[in-house]
C-alpha cells in the first residue's frame, strides 16, 4: 500500500483534461492512467474534482481514471431546460462517453447523484458495466403510486432542500443572496444526519462561521466557488426538478433488478443513510433483492455524506479492492 501512497503522489498534479462531443453536447472530462477505464460519477454540488484523490491512486493501481463534469456543472454544457436533465438524458451522455472512449464496459463509481446516475447505467445498460461501486446513496426502487415530490413533500414537509429546489429561480436568487462561497461552504460541511431544512424564512443564511474541515481546504474552496460562480447552479438543480419526469419515463422498469455487481458504501452520519426506513431497506434484505449481485455494505463510522472527500484513500481502495475482481 505504501508503494501506491508514494506513486499516487508523484502522479499528483498530472491529470490530464479534455472537452469531448458526447449525446450532442460538449463534455469536460478529467483523466490519468492506463488500462482498464472506471468512470467516476459525481453529485451535487460537486465536479470531476470530488474524484480528485480517487483519479490519483486509481491510476496508480493501474486504471485508467476518468471523471467528467456531469450535464449542466463546470466545464461542461448546460443546456436550458430541466426537462433535459432526467436520468436518460444523463445516462445517454455517459454511454456516449464510454462509446468515445473506445470501451464496450467499464467499472463504474458514483456519489450522490453520481450514485443514483450509476445505478440508472446499471439498470438500463447492464451490457456497459463491468461492475460498479455507489458511494451514499443505494438503488431504490420505482415507487409506483406517488411522484417523487409528492412523497418527499408529504414525508418532510414545503422545507425540505428538494422540494425548494423545485421552483426554477427561486433557490438560486436566495444562493445569490447568500453568496456562492458561504453556500458552498454550508453544503459541503453538512454533517447532520438529519434531514436538510431550508426554512423559507431564513433561507440559506449560516448560523454563524462555517469552519472548514481537514479533508476540504481553501484550495478546494476556492475552485468549487469559481467554478460555480462561472456557471451558476440551475445545471445541478435541474437534476432535482427533472425528478417527477424522470420517474413518469422510467414507468417501464418498474420492479427491475440491476443485475451488475456492486458494492455500496456509506457514512452513518449521511444524512440519506438516516432517512426513514433506509437502514432497514438496506440491512434487513430490500437492497439485495433488487440488487442481487449486491457484495459487501460498509458502513463507515463518524462519517458523513461527502464521503469520497473525508476519506478519500479509504475510499480509493476500497474501490481498487472490489473492481481488481472483475
Amino acid at each position: 500500500m505504501k508503494f501506491f501512497r508514494e506513486k499516487k503522489r508523484e502522479m499528483e498534479g498530472m491529470i490530464e483534461h479534455k472537452m469531448v462531443c458526447v449525446n450532442g453536447i460538449n463534455m469536460h472530462i478529467a483523466e490519468k492512467g492506463n488500462g482498464p477505464v472506471i468512470l467516476l460519477i459525481h453529485g451535487f454540488p460537486e465536479l470531476w474534482y470530488t474524484w480528485r484523490y480517487q483519479i490519483t491512486t486509481l491510476a496508480a493501481y493501474g486504471y485508467r481514471a476518468v471523471a467528467p463534469d456531469l450535464r449542466g456543472y463546470g466545464d461542461t454544457d448546460a443546456p436550458p431546460l430541466a426537462n433535459n436533465y432526467t436520468s436518460l438524458h444523463i445516462v445517454g451522455d455517459l454511454v456516449a462517453l464510454i462509446d468515445h472512449l473506445g470501451q464496450d464496459q467499464v467499472f463504474v463509481g458514483g456519489h450522490d447523484w453520481g450514485a443514483v446516475i450509476a445505478w440508472y447505467l446499471a439498470l438500463f445498460r447492464p451490457d456497459r458495466v463491468k461492475a460498479l461501486v455507489a458511494l451514499s446513496i443505494p438503488f431504490l426502487p420505482r415507487f409506483p403510486s406517488q411522484k417523487p415530490t409528492d412523497r418527499l413533500r408529504a414525508t418532510y414537509g414545503k422545507d425540505y432542500y428538494i422540494i425548494r429546489f423545485q421552483v426554477p429561480g427561486e433557490i438560486e436568487a436566495e444562493i445569490a443572496r447568500a453568496g456562492t462561497e458561504t453556500v458552498l461552504k454550508k453544503f459541503l460541511t453538512y454533517r447532520d444526519p438529519c434531514p436538510f431544512m431550508i426554512p423559507k424564512h431564513k433561507g440559506l443564511a449560516p448560523d454563524g462561521p462555517i469552519t472548514l474541515p481537514c479533508w476540504l481546504s481553501e484550495k478546494d474552496l476556492n475552485y468549487y466557488t469559481r467554478k460555480y460562480k462561472e456557471t451558476g447552479f440551475t445545471g445541478g438543480l435541474n437534476y432535482y426538478r427533472a425528478l417527477d419526469l424522470t420517474w413518469e419515463l422510467t414507468a417501464s422498469w418498474a420492479g427491475e433488478q440491476v443485475k451488475v455487481p456492486a458494492k455500496f458504501i456509506v457514512g452513518d452520519l449521511d444524512l440519506t443513510y438516516n432517512s426513514p426506513g433506509t437502514k432497514e431497506y438496506i440491512h434487513d434484505g430490500g437492497f439485495k433483492k433488487f440488487v442481487p449481485l449486491l457484495g459487501e455494505v460498509v458502513v463507515m463510522e463518524g462519517v458523513g455524506h461527502f464521503i469520497n472527500e473525508e476519506r478519500a484513500d479509504e475510499i480509493s481502495d476500497h474501490i481498487a479492492e472490489f473492481i481488481k475482481k472483475f
